[in-house]
């Protein structure tokens, strides 16, 4: 018995003295083998990066500000790095001429987007603008949006939502002189209320019977972007999906359901409303809305034909990336113009020569605003609403910068960091409006993504599609908060514009102001 126990003591001691030898050829053998894979016919190296540990990768390094550790880790690393979370690489772009090679000369590479869970749920699978993959749906679904919805013809008929809208919340700030203002609130409100105007505004007083709307469609909203930029323990391990460790996958799919019934109740309210008229008013006012445009387009039997999922999901983006990326925008404006009283006065002053101090702001006097222009573009910069843009994934595997991009990897544009680096930007931490009317380059600067060196929505094919109302509302609302009213923050409070990343960069914590009136005449805040 006692050799008997002494052989099988022998035996285990020799397989565990076996193992680290196992190991250490398996480890051989794997990286021979990737070496291989990554230099063989003289192919280049995957880029540069810092250390990963087995099975979790580089995941217990990451912090909370990714926007910000991505640009320290490029000082180390260089312009291109690389990292795993689990077993996905993750690449990494820090300037704009590596940023070029993503979204313009290889854009049709790197059209597609990695499909979180959460994504997943709230896209319907990626039946949208934002998530869906670059195929001929998608190109489909965009070229509706941009042709159809947002064509300048129909932006000019919803004028009068867009005014009606304006001149509300200025009334009701105008009741609110000398007391605390959310601004993000009241930025969130009018864009809501905007945006359901244009989906929706032929239906009948069933289908729009929320008064609340807009107070239910910003926590569903909120709610929806703050899931989309959590970082969720499926997505780096599949395998783990299924236990939804987070509850994200829960949280997400009653957000859905929220928005769903939302959605569900409007466009059966209306289809049952056009049943009931064999005359379809809305042609005969000459006018449709957003619904409206898409419905037609749902009874084609055609290339242009959509379904009620493509519908809902279109609505969807039209709703929470149309009333998410303004609001915030708005927010970190304002908190830069209360924070510069410079700025401030000449922005007022400017308002008061195009608008004059006995009129109200109209549409028509947007484009005269150059100063205003600048300062939001200011803002943008400093503050890009995608501090990393949406991730791309390309469709196969490619070169950039000398190093081998692997297909189906997520590749991040540091936008925050390129418009904040030194080598492009004069100052780059001061906010200057002034930079953007020079005659140094900047002054041609614009939001559709030409120069690299500034585009905080994006560049090439996956450019932000609602680009034009967002544009267009985020100019009309300030302006008519900034010529209506002289703001200053409550007596005691600090200026803070510290960040908290997300999926989008909002203020850490929120901006209340103080509005004080500023046109003499009392009859223009009604």
């Amino acid at each position: 018995m006692t050799q008997l126990n002494n052989d099988q003591g022998s035996q285990w001691s020799e397989i565990i003295n076996i193992v680290p030898i196992t190991l250490l050829i398996l480890a051989m053998i794997i990286c021979f083998k990737f070496k291989i894979l990554t230099s063989s016919n003289g192919a280049p190296s995957l880029p540069p990066g810092p250390y990963s540990f087995p099975i979790v990768g580089y995941l217990p390094f990451l912090g909370s500000d990714l926007h910000k550790q991505f640009t320290n880790m490029a000082h180390t690393y260089g312009p291109i790095f690389k990292f795993y979370v689990g077993s996905k690489l993750h690449v990494v772009i820090n300037t704009p001429d590596l940023a070029k090679v993503v979204v313009r000369d290889q854009d049709e590479i790197f059209a597609n987007h990695n499909l979180t869970v959460a994504a997943s749920i709230i896209t319907y699978g990626g039946q949208d603008i934002a998530w869906a993959q670059n195929n001929s749906n998608w190109r489909n679904l965009r070229k509706i949006f941009v042709h159809e919805v947002l064509s300048n013809k129909n932006l000019d008929a919803c004028g009068p939502f867009r005014r009606n809208e304006v001149r509300k919340t200025i009334k009701n700030v105008f009741c609110k002189v000398g007391a605390q203002v959310n601004i993000s609130e009241i930025a969130f409100v009018t864009e809501a209320n905007v945006v359901t105007n244009m989906v929706w505004e032929n239906s009948s007083n069933e289908g729009a019977e929320d008064g609340d709307l807009g107070a239910d469609l910003q926590m569903v909203v909120s709610k929806i972007v703050e899931l989309l930029g959590k970082p969720n323990v499926s997505d780096f391990f599949p395998s783990l999906a299924w236990f939804d460790l987070q509850g994200v996958e829960r949280d997400m799919k009653m957000q859905l359901k929220k928005i769903d019934q939302i959605l569900e109740r409007i466009i059966d309210d209306r289809i049952k409303f056009n049943t009931k008229r064999s005359e379809d008013r809305f042609l005969a006012e000459g006018k449709k809305d957003f619904l409206q445009i898409l419905l037609d387009l749902m009874d084609r039997k055609d290339a242009t034909s959509l379904n009620m999922i493509q519908i809902k999901a279109l609505l969807q983006d039209i709703m929470v990336a149309g009333t998410e990326t303004t609001t915030t925008m708005i927010e970190w404006t304002m908190a830069e113009i209360i924070n510069n009283h410079n700025v401030m006065k000449k922005v007022q002053k400017e308002l008061e020569d195009i608008v004059g101090v006995n009129n109200i702001v109209e549409e028509s006097h947007l484009p005269k605003l150059k100063y205003l222009d600048a300062t939001i573009k200011e803002t943008s910069r400093l503050h890009p609403v995608a501090p990393l843009l949406v991730p791309r994934s390309p469709s196969k595997t490619c070169n950039i910068g000398g190093y081998t991009i692997l297909k189906g990897c997520n590749v991040f544009v540091n936008v925050w960091s390129i418009q904040r680096d030194p080598r492009y930007w004069d100052n780059p931490l001061e906010f200057n409006p002034e930079r953007f009317l020079t005659n140094k380059g900047t002054h041609h600067l614009d939001y559709n993504g030409n120069n690299l060196k500034f585009f905080p929505f994006g560049s090439g094919r996956r450019l932000c599609p609602g680009l034009p109302l967002g544009e267009k509302m985020l100019m009309y609302i300030l302006a008519s908060l900034l010529h209506s009213f002289n703001w200053s923050l409550p007596t005691g409070e600090a200026h803070d514009l510290s960040e908290k990343f997300g999926i989008t960069l909002k203020k850490r914590n929120p901006l209340v102001a103080v509005p004080s009136q500023r046109l003499t005449d009392a009859s223009l805040y009604m």
